[in-house]
């Protein structure tokens, strides 16, 4: 609240595990002015967020192997009207593997990483595509899912639909607009994080495509967790 001069914001992550590959992503407030914030590595600083950019509310994420956030306050000439804030997560996920990093965003997962992704994401389910709607002023595509089978979720992400729909859960997943989701036939397996409260989409092969798959690894005995694909 009111901001003033600065402040250095020190990430360290909880859990030894975590300590050599860091992703940290970091998300302004909609309503967060008064403040830039900068990247702080080895005393070089590197521009993140400038108070005033158009698109508030984002998600920016990058790796990060040691350092911190460097917040600045802008000068300004009524200081209570501001207040500065951002939420963050620091993961050992790499940046590179999420499709919400800058790096080939919507490349289809491999079947290494589809086989990965199943036992180690926050959500796991079997559905298909309801609908797509797309939200241009985020950058964002929203899919809503019609979910058969539920392997795996947090905070509740999918919901039991209601009497009369056939059962089954419902829920959404959100990409990237670029990737151009859409709906389509068939069913696939979704597989994501959970990203600042909401599910975002990792892979999603065709369920056909990650039963072969996951039936060879089983053959050979490279499966990295058991799951039922029937």
């Amino acid at each position: 609240m009111y901001p003033t001069g600065a402040l250095i914001v020190n990430l360290r992550p909880n859990t030894f595990a975590l300590s050599r590959h860091l992703t940290l992503c970091i998300k302004p407030l909609p309503d967060s002015s008064g403040a830039n914030i900068y990247l702080e590595k080895t005393g070089e600083l590197q521009l993140l967020v400038r108070d005033g950019d158009p698109g508030p509310g984002r998600a920016r994420c990058f790796g990060l192997e040691r350092g911190g956030l460097f917040v600045e306050a802008t000068p300004q000439q009524d200081i209570g009207r501001r207040s500065a804030g951002f939420q963050y997560e620091l993961s050992g996920r790499r940046a590179g593997r999420d499709l919400h990093a800058p790096s080939a965003p919507c490349r289809p997962c491999s079947d290494t990483e589809v086989l990965l992704a199943v036992c180690t994401s926050d959500f796991v389910v079997r559905g298909t595509i309801q609908n797509v709607t797309h939200e241009p002023e985020r950058q964002e595509s929203a899919i809503h899912l019609r979910v058969s089978r539920l392997y795996r979720q947090k905070n509740r992400v999918f919901r039991p639909a209601p009497a009369g729909e056939g059962g089954g859960w419902r829920g959404r997943v959100t990409t990237l607009l670029e990737c151009g989701a859409r709906p389509g036939p068939g069913e696939f397996l979704f597989a994501g994080h959970m990203h600042f409260g909401e599910a975002r989409l990792g892979c999603a092969p065709r369920f056909e495509d990650f039963r072969r798959v996951y039936r060879d690894a089983e053959g050979r005995g490279l499966n990295p967790c058991e799951m039922g694909v029937e």
